[in-house]
C-alpha cells in the first residue's frame, strides 16, 4: 500500500472516530447526527421533537431519529414561491 492508501485509511478511521461515517448505511440517527443531516442545530432538532413534529425512537435513555422520518419532514416542508 502506497502513502495515498495509508492516508485514505487514516482519514476513514478519523471520520469514524468523529462520528462521520457514511450516513446512508444507517437508519437511526442520534439527535446530533439528525441535526447535521438537516443542517440545523441540535437544539432546533430537540425543539422539533418536543413539539411533536419529529418522531423519535427510544432505546432506553438513548434517543434516535429514523432517516425515513427526516426525509418525510423535509418533503412535508418543501414549498415554492411563485
Amino acid at each position: 500500500m502506497g502513502t495515498g492508501g495509508i492516508k485514505h485509511v487514516r482519514n476513514q478511521l478519523l471520520k469514524k472516530e468523529q462520528g462521520m461515517s457514511n450516513p446512508l448505511n444507517k437508519r437511526l440517527f442520534t439527535l446530533r447526527e439528525a441535526a447535521h443531516y438537516l443542517g440545523r442545530t441540535l437544539w432546533s432538532i430537540r425543539e422539533l421533537v418536543w413539539a411533536g413534529k419529529l418522531p423519535i425512537v427510544r432505546d432506553g435513555k438513548r434517543i434516535f431519529v429514523d432517516i425515513n422520518d427526516l426525509e418525510l419532514y423535509v418533503s412535508k416542508h418543501k414549498t415554492t414561491y411563485v
